[in-house]
């Protein structure tokens, strides 16, 4: 582990509170290519593992009969994949959370062209093995699957292939004891969603598809895991499938691209969860869909590749970057390969990596991978504020699965060692922090603060 020595201060203005960040080194914007997996997939998951490295699990590899069952792993110091122990069951569509005890759980996907398969499975980075865990009570594919801050994952509505439905249902899995139940029901039945965890805890589920038409929503849902229920918040502005949603450092939430009515999507727009609307921001400079959205340890949000036109069946290698504070889009470096599908994330060292997928023209499953390199700046303090109940409040960016202890005191001249350890700041999106202190007075002598971090 190590933790960082160099800091830079900032005084937040309210409540005459100081605080100190570490700061990452700089890199230019590019992409390169990093080792090649030992089986081409789409329709993967992916997660980055406490020791740093990334399981990729299942996905299609083109073959009508082959679900794939294979997982491997990518090593960031060697650059190299590794075949780890398969799934019991192969899966496409399927989601793959970090659990809080380090395990994976690996839920539901579909199994053929026309079953989809409730089985759970979990995968344990320290023997390398899988392990069956408690059975959804619905069988779902191309769902979404959000870890809670109570350390429970909310599975989210999909597709039911074995009844050709789309499913408005939900459910929760406990970790402490391997079992499913039921949540309260959606209002709208979708799948093709996406589900962003928000810094009140609640779950934002925006847009996805219905029926045979593949028809496109625009309507959000809220499930506040405090009350078990769902409610309806603001509608997008344009309906839309198959897009992205960043959890920003502000705390709004950002939807990039998707499809509606068989056209791509440029179109952007932020959901702002103190006011519960939607407004427009700067369009992609390309409509894309099927791609990647990852926001980087400076802020920003790096949109990567994916499909662009119906008509021509045209993939993406290009790239670019939106600056939440000047709302803009700015073309970055482009891919070595054109993509969609691919599955992205956010290394601890601040590199971004992109892991195979399809591309048309000719028909492609991918095998290959990439590194983004980013600009990093130092770690990003975002919105200080003293809500309502006196509760001090700030975000910050850094290294996903690390540990960022909070410090304080009311002399900043006192060693480390006298200060108070306030503990660990919650990871709400990876590499993106909130840390909340209920303590300050409204008026008194300031408050310091510094964030110390650790890596496994």
């Amino acid at each position: 582990m190590g933790c960082g020595k160099r800091a830079r201060p900032f005084r937040a203005g309210l409540l005459g509170l100081a605080l100190s960040l570490t700061a990452p080194q700089a890199r230019a914007g590019s992409f390169s290519p990093t080792g090649a997996l030992n089986d081409a997939r789409n329709g993967h998951s992916a997660a980055l593992l406490p020791n740093g490295k990334v399981l990729v699990v299942g996905g299609y590899n083109g073959q009508q009969t082959d679900r794939l069952a294979s997982a491997e792993l990518y090593d960031p110091a060697s650059g190299t994949w590794t075949l780890t122990s398969s799934l019991k069951l192969g899966r496409t569509l399927l989601t793959a959370t970090l659990l809080r005890n380090g395990k994976v759980l690996v839920a539901g996907g579909a199994i053929s062209s026309a079953n989809s398969t409730a089985t759970c499975e979990l995968y344990d980075p320290a023997t390398g093995t899988w392990t069956s865990t408690g059975t959804m009570l619905t069988a779902r594919n191309s769902h979404t699957a959000t870890l809670l801050l109570d350390g429970k994952v909310l599975v989210a509505a999909g597709f039911n292939r074995n009844q050709d439905v789309d499913l408005a249902s939900a459910e929760l899995y406990d970790p402490t004891t391997g079992t499913w139940s039921a949540a309260d029901t959606l209002a709208t039945a979708r799948n093709a969603h996406t589900a962003t965890l928000l810094f009140d805890g609640r779950v934002l589920v925006a847009g996805g598809a219905i029926g045979s038409t593949f028809t496109s929503h625009a309507t959000a849902e809220l499930f506040d895991p405090a009350t078990g229920s769902w409610t309806s918040t603001a509608s997008m502005n344009s309906a839309r499938q198959l897009h992205c949603a960043t959890l920003l450092p502000n705390g709004q939430v950002l939807v990039t691209g998707g499809i509606s009515d068989a056209i791509v999507l440029p179109q952007a727009e932020l959901y702002d969860p103190d006011t519960g609307t939607w407004r427009p921001t700067e369009s992609l400079t390309q409509g894309r869909t099927v791609h990647n959205a990852t926001l980087l340890p400076n802020g920003k949000v790096l949109a990567v590749a994916g499909f662009n036109d119906f008509s021509t069946l045209t993939d993406l290698n290009s790239a670019e970057l939106y600056d939440p504070a000047t709302r803009n889009w700015t073309p970055t470096g482009a891919l070595t390969t054109t993509r969609e599908g691919q599955v992205a994330t956010l290394l601890p060292s601040g590199q971004v990596l992109i892991v195979a997928g399809f591309h048309y023209n000719p028909s492609t499953w991918l095998s290959s991978a990439e590194l983004y390199d980013s600009t990093a700046g130092p770690i990003t303090l975002v919105n200080p504020r003293s809500l309502p109940n006196g509760t001090f409040q700030f975000a910050f960016t850094g290294a996903p699965n690390a540990t960022n202890t909070v410090l304080a005191t009311t002399n900043p001249t006192q060693p480390l060692s006298e200060w108070t350890d306030l503990g660990a700041a919650p990871e709400f999106a990876p590499g993106l922090f909130l840390f909340s202190d209920s303590r300050p007075p409204q008026s008194g002598p300031k408050w310091f603060y510094r964030v110390r971090f650790s890596q496994p």
